[in-house]
């Protein structure tokens, strides 16, 4: 059930798709999720109000105007092996698919519990 977000700069439709679906692709193999668990918002950022923040040199990777964020919600219960294949199969797909060179894949990992997700009807499916 991860809900993922993705904001890009130089991203066109064509771009957006590539990359939610290489993430998709990445959440299935690296942890397993069902392949119909798919809940993402794809944002482009392009244009003179262009509000994209960063710094192009942190940690010795150097990033410019293809970098992408990625922002993963999801229950907890992951071990740090899954992260870090998540990581890097994300990294590798976005290459694959949208042509993004992967010092520009930015990922972060937002745990929570099941009691924090309702899917629709004001219901917390997952609830014990």
């Amino acid at each position: 059930m991860p809900f993922v977000r993705i904001d890009a700069l130089r991203a066109d439709d064509k771009r957006l798709e590539a990359l939610g679906r290489a993430v998709h692709d990445a959440l299935v193999e690296a942890i397993g999720i069902p392949p119909d668990d798919l809940f993402q918002v794809l944002n482009g950022h392009d244009g003179p109000q262009r509000l994209f923040r960063y710094d192009d040199g942190y940690l010795g990777i150097h990033r410019d105007d293809d970098l992408v964020f990625i922002a993963i919600t999801m229950r907890s219960g992951r071990t740090p092996a899954q992260k870090q294949s998540l990581y890097r199969t994300i990294a590798d797909l976005a290459q694959q698919y949208a042509g993004t060179d992967p010092r520009n894949i930015f990922v972060t990992i937002t745990e929570n519990e099941p009691l924090d997700w309702s899917f629709g009807n004001g219901i917390a499916q997952y609830a014990p």
